[in-house]
Parts: structure tokens; C-alpha cells; sequence
């Protein structure tokens, strides 16, 4: 068993109070003195900071880096312009899903891929395969990685001298220093992703957090403000026996490349996308204040079951509990009744549009 990894950042962690708990291999903080509740509508209000070091950045770069990225992805690239993130996958031979990932070019011949921490490791055989077919480089980054989000982050971002001014959602910007940022998030408010050369993360995210309207957010806040905006979490709504099609995610993948494109898990991809697949990811609302956990299966009537609960919580921001799961096509056709089953107990669901509360993206 490998041995769990510490932030670079622990000790200014341990300084505000957190409590920390295992994830994806690190020791990661999990809340701090304020609460989840106050962290959760703090990030709403003001502004939360966020330690996401755990995930991985890696760099590709090269001549035929759209080539190796599109064999790799079900992706376009020469649909992203410098400075524009997408959202794609890593996919399995059977259309699986391996990863999710934010890839953003910063020039012609240079990519930098965000990874889930859980996923970094296979991540990098991936790419690294794809990179050698095609004569590239891949290089993991060693970076402080913070999130900063809520609706006063970019007002403190250029405060604390972070020029961030005009950037839109979706789109990264390298800032003197080596630092890289892009205006993205996983909470469904307005922020920044800062990327920061070790050397230099202690220093700035101080500055950050001398701002008397910064609180540091944790883990258990990340994933209540992430279920809210309806985004899904590696390992609980995705997998490898997830497809994009089962998971609603079509949006993310170009039509030219549906219909043509050669990426891993390809021709499994346009069978799932012609057979569709017998349940679909929605959001659920259960009937009352009591959160509907994870894994927590989904039933009719008469306790014949139609689904799982995914991910579920309480949602602070809209006062009532909030879930994602998959559930029978067949059964939200025909509208069948849903419940969710607790120590015996039918709790009934709703089947709700997602995201629960809407996103405050910076589009311009």
C-alpha cells in the first residue's frame, strides 16, 4: 500500500484548524473551524479558497500534439484556440470512461491536462502512449494547485495581483512567474484554478487569505457546492463501466468526432451512442430533510429496483437534500414512482433538472 501523501501547503492548513481525512491517497483537509454549512454558503457569497493539489497537471507538447490528444480523447483540437479549455474524457476500449479532464491549449504545439487525483497514475500511461506514437512530450507539473471561487474572486484575484481582467469561463491565461490560471471551477460559481510553482504557493496563497472576505473551504463543502451545480464526481457518478452516453455528457464530445473520430473506445462509443443504454443520470430530489446517501438503491412501489443513488447530500444552498443517480430509462418514461430505500424506509424522489442551483459563470 503506498503511503499517504501530504499538500505542500499542510502547514498552513494545520494553522487555520482544518480536519483532515484520507482521499485519493492524500491527507486532505476535510473542513476547517467555520463548518460545512458556513464554508458551502460562504463560496456562494463571497469567496472560498480551495487546496486541489492532490490532482495532477500534465504537460503535452509537440508538433503533432493534436494528433496524439484526439487519439487519446474523443476531442477536436483544432476546435480549441490557444487560451480555450474543454471538457473531455479518457475512455476505455468499451467506451468507459477512465478519466474526466479539463485539457486547455496555451499555444499551437502545447497542451496542459488537469487529472483526477484518483486516476493520475493510469492517466499518465495513457497519454504517455499516445504522445510517444506521435512524437510528443509529457511531462507531469509539480504546482501548488488552489481553486478560488464565489463571486467576489476575480475582484480578489487582481487585488492580491493576479491578472486575471477579461478572461472569460473556460479559457487559461500564464502569468509572470510560471503561474497558470484558468476561469473554471467545480462548485458552479465564478473562479479561478491557480497553478503555482512551489516555490512561490506559500507566499501567495497568504496574500490570498489575508483578504478579510478568503476562507479556506474544504473537501466536505467541495462536494456539497460540486452536487448542487450538478457535476459529477469521479468514482461516484463516472467510471469505467460509465459511458458519456449513460452519463448525459454527449454535449462534451463534438459531432464530427461522434460520427468519425478514431479515439480509444471508438467504435464501443457509436454503438452505446445507435443502442443508447438502459439508465440514464438525473438529479433526485427526496421528499423530506433527510440526505439520501451514496450508493443507497433506488426502488418503485413495490421494491423492485430501478437505480442507485450516486451521490447524495444535503444541499445548504437550497435548503433541501439534493442527489445524482441512474435510474431505468424505462421507468422515467412511463413516470414510474421512485424511492429511495433507508433502513427499510421508502423515502420518495423526484426526478429534478440539473443543476439544483444555477451557475454563475463569467461568460462575457
Amino acid at each position: 500500500m503506498s503511503a499517504i501523501r501530504e499538500l505542500t501547503l499542510k502547514s498552513l492548513h494545520e494553522k487555520a484548524g482544518a480536519r483532515f481525512g484520507a482521499f485519493a491517497g492524500w491527507n486532505m483537509p476535510i473542513t476547517y473551524p467555520l463548518g460545512v454549512l458556513k464554508e458551502h454558503l460562504h463560496t456562494r457569497t463571497s469567496v472560498g479558497l480551495f487546496d486541489i493539489s492532490h490532482m495532477q497537471l500534465f504537460e503535452m507538447s509537440g508538433e503533432n500534439v493534436d494528433q496524439a490528444l484526439a487519439s487519446a480523447c474523443p476531442i477536436d483540437p483544432s476546435l480549441i484556440a490557444v487560451s480555450e479549455s474543454k471538457y473531455t474524457f479518457l475512455l476505455n476500449e468499451n467506451a468507459g470512461i477512465i478519466d474526466d479532464l479539463i485539457v486547455t491549449r496555451y499555444a499551437p504545439d502545447r497542451f496542459i491536462i488537469v487529472s483526477n487525483a484518483s486516476r493520475a497514475d493510469i492517466d499518465e500511461g495513457h497519454f504517455q502512449k499516445a504522445a510517444h506514437k506521435f512524437g510528443c512530450k509529457l511531462k507531469a507539473l509539480s504546482r501548488v494547485f488552489l481553486a478560488l471561487q464565489g463571486p467576489k474572486s476575480e475582484a480578489i484575484a487582481l487585488v492580491c495581483g493576479l491578472d486575471v481582467q477579461g478572461m472569460i469561463f473556460m479559457h487559461g491565461r500564464e502569468l509572470p512567474g510560471d503561474i497558470i490560471v484558468t476561469r473554471s471551477g467545480y462548485t458552479g460559481e465564478d473562479g479561478f484554478e491557480i497553478a503555482i510553482p512551489v516555490n512561490q504557493a506559500e507566499a501567495l496563497t497568504t496574500k490570498l487569505l489575508a483578504h478579510p472576505d478568503v476562507e479556506w473551504i474544504g473537501l466536505a463543502a467541495r462536494d456539497s457546492l460540486r452536487l448542487e451545480a450538478g457535476l459529477c464526481l469521479y468514482g461516484n457518478d463516472l467510471d469505467e463501466t460509465t459511458t458519456p452516453v449513460s452519463a448525459g455528457l454527449l454535449w462534451a464530445i463534438p459531432k464530427s468526432i461522434r460520427e468519425t473520430g478514431t479515439f480509444t473506445g471508438a467504435d464501443a462509443f457509436r454503438a452505446a451512442l445507435k443502442n443508447s443504454s438502459p439508465r440514464k443520470r438525473v438529479g433526485l430530489t427526496p421528499e423530506g430533510r433527510m440526505p439520501v446517501r451514496n450508493n443507497t438503491p433506488i426502488v418503485d412501489e413495490n421494491g423492485n429496483e430501478l437505480g442507485t443513488i450516486n451521490s447524495g447530500s444535503f444541499g445548504p444552498s437550497v435548503n433541501h437534500p439534493v442527489a445524482i443517480g441512474y435510474v431505468d430509462r424505462a421507468a422515467i418514461e412511463a413516470k414510474t414512482p421512485l424511492f429511495a430505500t433507508v433502513r427499510d424506509n421508502k423515502i420518495p424522489l423526484t426526478i429534478s433538472p440539473l443543476p439544483f442551483t444555477p451557475h454563475t459563470y463569467f461568460k462575457g
